[in-house]
């Protein structure tokens, strides 16, 4: 078998985990007033980057069976057999250990032992056992892939062993985002999940349904994205772009609800990602504007 990092990179889900470093990054930068450490942004992001890789490795390692039969994952690199799952954990385990290593030396334990949370409970607790026993997986679940901009808060400041409040919001919207953004691309692969038996939400409950709970979650997510204002975390820029992306959402949310799901439901997956990375960067250009940039 000749080696291909094509498909060890693929393995790593890189635009996934690239979504996922840059709440992280933001994170860091909304901890502090001024400039991020090099050494803290540098370390810090290298060792979430490699817990998230390591993470997603082992989702690969652990669903390879059902994603030979699925149509969206049948040609990854562990069903055509250009990677062993041995290979894969040797992998995954390297980049777990170097993570879990330059995250407790080399910036704060806290942030290491956070990032160990989020790897165990994607990896393991949500992969192995939560993916394929309710269709609240990704509710239940949620709160692994939503850690990323705690993580790079506490890179930052954790050296005093704290969770601040303000990074536990951003959490918060990360999670009230991923059961909309998931069960759009869910409706779309419906057919794919039915045949794998792994009983997500159009699956167990139809699509119908789904079209509601992700109707119903946006609305909660447009709510949530105000709190950052009403703490005093946020300013005035960033409220106007929350609910200028949030009614965005919404319109597309309620398009999917009451239109053609083949139309419309990659479409809510895809505006999803773009959201979630505009409304993270508005947080940031008003991080650094003055208090009161209007006067």
């Amino acid at each position: 078998m000749s080696f291909n990092w094509r498909d060890y990179l693929e393995l790593c889900k890189p635009k996934v985990v690239a979504l996922l470093l840059m709440t992280a990054v933001i994170g860091m930068f909304l901890a502090t007033p001024g400039m991020v450490p090099v050494d803290i942004l540098v370390f810090g992001t290298l060792g979430i980057g490699m817990a998230a890789a390591a993470a997603a490795v082992v989702n690969h390692v652990v669903d390879r069976r059902i994603d030979a039969i699925m149509h969206r994952t049948d040609a990854r690199p562990l069903p055509q057999g250009n990677v062993t799952p041995r290979q894969a954990i040797i992998f995954a385990g390297i980049m777990s250990f170097t993570s879990m290593a330059m995250l407790y030396y080399l910036v704060n334990p806290l942030t290491a032992w956070l990032t160990l949370f989020g790897l165990v409970g994607y990896a393991f607790v949500y992969t192995m056992y939560l993916k394929r026993a309710t269709p609240q997986n990704i509710v239940i679940g949620g709160i692994s892939g939503a850690i990323p901009p705690m993580l790079g808060w506490t890179a930052v400041t954790g050296l005093n062993g704290e969770l601040p409040a303000h990074a536990l919001l951003l959490v918060l919207i990360i999670y009230t985002w991923t059961p909309p953004h998931f069960w759009a691309l869910a409706i779309h692969r419906r057919d794919d999940y039915a045949k794998a038996k792994i009983p997500m939400l159009p699956v167990t409950h139809g699509i119908d349904f789904t079209k509601t709970c992700i109707l119903l979650y946006t609305i909660l997510l447009v709510i949530t994205t105000v709190l950052p204002w009403l703490v005093g975390m946020s300013g005035l820029v960033y409220l106007i772009g929350a609910l200028i992306l949030g009614v965005l959402f919404l319109r597309m949310s309620v398009k999917l609800k009451f239109g053609d799901e083949k139309k419309y439901a990659m479409k809510t997956f895809g505006f999803s990602i773009t959201y979630l990375m505009l409304l993270f960067s508005v947080m940031l250009i008003d991080h650094y504007l003055p208090a009161n940039p209007f006067m």
